[in-house]
């Protein structure tokens, strides 16, 4: 298991990923599930992954192979999202719909060995980025190829384990909020899910991507023992026992103080 997040906000794009693979109580290992693409200077696009590690990472190579193709021989083999690779998108939708049609692919081609040895080959996938003039934008790419966007009205997306790393996103985050902002934000929603889940663990990636500036301007990686994770969980803490003891008493704490 793992968890990411995406975050569309007015001023640009914030992401989030934990980096750990459980395959058994007995094998728990370290994978980035954050890409960065930038094939040409007016687009740039993170791509975060989640679901089966083999699926995942061989849909990457396919992105990979697709772009050196078309790089050497200048030219794309068109699919029917319109785009052969993700330098010839004109559109992030199309991004989007070229990773769906490769992700189902490689689903297909392993699926049956899988399942008989009882593992799923079902991936998804976060893709966020801009392109040239186009609006900013961000994606979840389903297992099943279709994807939805992120809007002003649900800003965020999450794959992988993400009921324990809601709450601090719905209750905080809005879409003005500053990227740094944002990020922290999605920082404290992966430590939390950690603390929930041991099945989502460091090292975290953060990576911030300003409205039409076509790259990213930070890019960080936080070890287990990053000083910033102590601090960020125990500032949480601290904030919510404040928040608790700011709570309007009980009707029968009255009664009994006047007693």
């Amino acid at each position: 298991m793992t968890y990411c997040i995406g975050y569309w906000l007015e001023k640009g794009l914030v992401f989030a990923s934990d980096s750990r693979t459980n395959a058994g109580v007995d094998y728990i290992s370290s994978y980035s599930k954050m890409y960065v693409f930038q094939p040409a200077s007016d687009r740039v696009f993170v791509l975060l992954a989640a679901g089966n590690l083999a699926t995942t990472q061989a849909v990457v190579h396919v992105i990979q192979r697709d772009l050196d193709r078309a790089i050497e021989t200048g030219k794309s083999d068109a699919n029917i999202s319109g785009a052969g690779d993700l330098r010839s998108c004109h559109y992030l939708f199309e991004a989007a719909a070229y990773i769906g049609e490769v992700s189902v692919a490689v689903q297909q081609k392993h699926r049956a060995a899988l399942e008989q040895a009882g593992t799923s080959a079902d991936a998804s996938f976060i893709l966020g980025g801009q392109i040239g003039s186009e609006p900013h934008g961000l994606y979840m790419i389903y297992p099943q190829g279709n994807a939805v966007m992120a809007t002003s009205q649900t800003p965020y997306l999450q794959i992988g384990e993400t009921k324990y790393g809601k709450p601090p996103l719905d209750n905080v985050g809005n879409t003005n909020l500053s990227l740094e902002d944002a990020a922290r934000l999605c920082l404290i929603s992966e430590v939390l899910t950690q603390r929930s889940n041991l099945t989502v663990g460091p090292p975290f990636e953060l990576a911030i991507v300003p409205r039409n500036e076509h790259t990213l301007s930070q890019h960080v990686t936080l070890e287990a023992d990053a000083p910033e994770l102590a601090t960020v969980i125990d500032t949480w803490r601290s904030a919510q026992r404040e928040a608790l003891h700011r709570l309007p008493a009980f009707a029968w704490e009255h009664a009994e103080a006047s007693r």
